[in-house]
């Protein structure tokens, strides 16, 4: 990282990661990544070769008490520029657009911004005691972003999703992605099994694809 930088697949979910949770200063230098996963941040170090410390730092929460997130800051001139270059700005939350990501990395990259800013859901449907409903879905408050991502994915994975907006007191876009979209894409996103990722949210899939695959009909 210190000498050059190229796209790989452990960058492309890095640069994924940092889209999804992390923050440009205005300095034109330093980067922040938090989670309030420690793997998570740990594996963005591990990616980027970083050995500065991970620090804690609280949140507030309205009708919860602070939340413990873990932070890493560092300084690179040339990554800080190279994320310009791709799209990425600093106080990016509400104006980030579309960015130039590889194809062929593009997976990884959304595999980061799962991990980050994205979920998955599922449960059994109430009224249709034998379904069993998945989604997947990735959040910004950027409408442009959003609308890019929609496309991204149309584009290359064939799969449409629904975009809606959310929330009241802070409105917020989603992206979301039905039971069959939500299988299909889950099998581009995790492609084989030894990548790196949130090992709680990758779990927490496969307990999912596990039950659907025991339903009749699968």
């Amino acid at each position: 990282m210190k000498h050059y930088i190229r796209w790989s697949a452990n960058f492309a979910y890095a640069v994924g990661l940092i889209t999804a949770d992390g923050s440009l200063s205005r300095d034109g230098r330093h980067i922040d990544f938090t989670s309030k996963d420690l793997e998570q941040v740990e594996n963005f170090c591990s990616i980027l070769r970083l050995h500065n410390k991970i620090g804690l730092k609280s949140r507030e929460k309205v009708s919860q008490s602070n939340l413990r997130y873990f932070r890493v800051q560092f300084g690179n001139t040339k990554l800080y520029k190279f994320l310009l270059s791709i799209g990425l700005t600093p106080c990016k939350s509400k104006t980030i657009g579309p960015l130039k990501i590889p194809k062929g990395y593009f997976k990884d990259f959304l595999r980061g911004c799962l991990d980050g800013d994205g979920y998955t859901t599922s449960f059994w449907d109430s009224v249709y005691p034998n379904s069993f409903r998945l989604y997947t879905g990735f959040v910004s408050a950027s409408r442009v972003y959003i609308e890019w991502l929609s496309s991204q994915i149309l584009d290359l994975y064939g799969l449409k999703g629904h975009l809606c907006l959310s929330g009241k007191r802070f409105p917020f876009y989603q992206l979301k992605f039905s039971k069959y979209e939500s299988l299909e894409l889950l099998k581009k996103i995790y492609y084989k099994p030894n990548l790196i990722c949130l090992s709680r949210k990758r779990f927490k899939m496969q307990r999912s694809l596990g039950i659907i695959k025991q339903m009749p009909g699968c």
